[in-house]
């Protein structure tokens, strides 16, 4: 009976411990947001300090995914190290580039040296809205043209209701502009290589002194001066992910046709004027977005890279 009593209370004894270390755990257990990644640790940004931490086993071994700007519960083992435990549920998430949780998508493009792709930029539009993202549009470079210019493109996305810049490294034009856009939220800058992305980030802060690269004279394409993701933090509210250069983005493959319009606002606003609900602009009759093309309310590259894009998600239909 002795004997019982003292197993009993051994196993009471032994229980209590592990809900005091389960509690200990808890407590010790913080809140951060993943800044970069690099040679199998992870740098976790919490309360104005960085920790680099590893992973636990369970979440090698679960090959679970940790991605710039996540945000994860993490132990502190000793002073700035400690150990991941878990990544909390994302808002949105980017494979390309891969980042999570992002307000909005700073689109950048650069007026000249190289020419803006417009294609790519209404690519990164509808890949922004499809992941509930914000897309503002910022052309850089704007000291290498005329007034004219900048208004052409300015009429371009007026009907999209997108946001547009027009900033200048050299001169600072538009930078306090692209300043109160980025307050308080987490952005993304992201474009074609040698539009300037690194040197218009080194402009919103003189603390951040990026690698720049120069335009190839023989290419015309820009140097990859960023090789991988990385968070820099303007403020305690404000991320920006500076990006690896790209000029190709397939679109998301859960896209089908019938979705296409929705993506393109200056469309969307305007589709009840169809003669068919399922009217998908191109060849049918009574069409109020051919009608708004012919008004001149709807860009002609706007429409013909919706064209492009249509025929892009109908080949990826037909590939399941």
């Amino acid at each position: 009976m002795g004997r019982k009593n003292s197993s009993e209370n051994q196993q009471k004894e032994s229980v209590q411990q592990e809900q005091e270390a389960t509690v200990t755990v808890g407590e010790n257990l913080r809140e951060g947001t993943i800044i970069k990644g690099y040679s199998g640790f992870y740098y976790v940004a919490c309360d104005g300090v960085l920790y680099e931490c590893s992973l636990r086993g369970k979440n090698r071994q679960k090959k679970v995914k940790f991605l710039p700007g996540d945000r994860v519960e993490f132990s502190i083992a000793n002073g700035q190290t400690g150990a991941i435990e878990a990544v909390l549920p994302r808002r949105n998430e980017l494979l390309r580039p891969p980042v999570a949780n992002l307000d909005q998508l700073i689109i950048l493009a650069a007026l000249y040296d190289p020419l803006p792709d417009l294609r790519l930029i209404d690519r990164l539009t509808v890949f922004a809205q499809w992941n509930e993202i914000t897309p503002v549009i910022c052309f850089n470079k704007c000291d290498l043209v005329n007034e004219a210019e900048q208004q052409r493109l300015a009429k371009i996305y007026q009907p999209s209701g997108f946001p547009v810049l027009f900033c200048s490294t050299v001169t600072g034009q538009g930078i306090e502009e692209l300043h109160e856009r980025l307050h308080g939220k987490f952005s993304v800058l992201a474009g074609n290589s040698g539009v300037g992305k690194s040197s218009m980030m080194n402009a919103i802060s003189d603390e951040w002194q990026l690698a720049t690269g120069e335009i190839s004279d023989k290419l015309k394409r820009g140097k990859h001066t960023t090789r991988h993701v990385e968070l820099f933090q303007l403020d305690a509210r404000t991320l920006i992910a500076d990006t690896p250069g790209f000029s190709s983005l397939q679109l998301p493959e859960d896209i089908r046709r019938e979705d296409l319009c929705r993506l393109f606002p200056e469309f969307l606003s305007r589709m009840d004027g169809c003669r068919f609900a399922t009217c998908m602009h191109k060849n049918e009759p009574d069409c109020a977005i051919k009608d708004a093309l012919a008004q001149g309310e709807i860009a002609q590259s706007r429409y013909e890279n919706y064209l492009a894009f249509l025929e892009e998600v109908i080949q990826q239909e037909r590939s399941y």
